[in-house]
């Protein structure tokens, strides 16, 4: 358990705001758990497969549940005490109707999270320039490639290579899903009455150990740890990532 009292936390984000980097700082510390997307697409059968699961092994949906559950949590703690999670907006909705079968009775969703992992810090990381984020979501959708490892070889590829090409209409189409996101994460948060520890892409990429720092104190950690974690992934951003956006604001009005 961390020096506050947290058993676990979860990130709150969405899509390209650079949560990869967050987890894994997060990981390497050593000390907070294997934060990642341990159940990032909304369904059952996705969660069985990536756990490796059948189904017809289990007596009723509560047992299923269970033992998803129990193989998220140990992939998320590591050999740690602490249980990491990264949460996108969209996988949200399905992971709370599941942990509600799977804590009934609970009168709230942080009493459902908090029955299942303990006492949890929430973190808001957020990128508050709307069109660079879209920017990099529909480069990355188009190009295939979503992340790379600091010394430049490809950490994240989800297609084959493919050139990326302007495209405004879903760039602001983008814009317009990824202010949604987090418009729901900030309703959730009011409804909850939930004040997040609240980190921005712009700080986490100026200064990832001391962000990570943060963190870790908010955890009860011990913050000089992120003075020895190495920043572990690179930027995808470059020189055709400001002229998109340079000609979508001399098409649209600076944003």
């Amino acid at each position: 358990m961390s020096g506050q009292g947290y058993r676990s936390y979860m990130i709150c984000t969405a899509p390209r705001s650079g949560s990869t980097l967050l987890c894994k700082l997060l990981a390497a510390t050593k000390v907070a758990g294997v934060p990642g997307s341990h159940f990032h697409v909304p369904s059952l059968d996705g969660w069985l497969a990536d756990y490796d699961l059948v189904e017809a092994d289990f007596p009723s949906r509560r047992d299923l549940l269970r033992a998803i559950f129990d193989a998220a949590r140990a992939r998320g703690m590591g050999e740690t005490d602490l249980f990491g999670l990264r949460m996108q907006r969209g996988s949200f909705d399905h992971f709370m109707q599941q942990l509600d079968v799977l804590r009934p009775g609970r009168v709230g969703d942080v009493d459902r999270l908090k029955a299942e992992f303990g006492p949890t810090l929430f973190v808001h990381l957020s990128r508050p320039d709307r069109l660079d984020q879209a920017i990099s979501r529909l480069r990355a959708e188009q190009t295939g490639l979503w992340h790379r490892w600091a010394d430049g070889t490809e950490l994240e590829r989800t297609a084959p290579p493919r050139e990326a090409c302007y495209d405004a209409e879903a760039i602001a189409r983008h814009m317009s899903a990824l202010s949604s996101l987090d418009e729901a994460w900030e309703r959730w948060f009011e409804r909850e009455k939930l004040q997040p520890l609240r980190i921005s892409y712009d700080a986490l990429s100026e200064d990832p150990q001391k962000v990570l720092a943060e963190i870790l104190s908010s955890l009860g950690l011990d913050p000089l740890i992120a003075r020895t974690i190495e920043t572990p992934t690179a930027k995808l951003a470059d020189a055709e990532s400001r002229q998109w956006r340079e000609r979508f604001e001399a098409e649209n009005g600076p944003t």
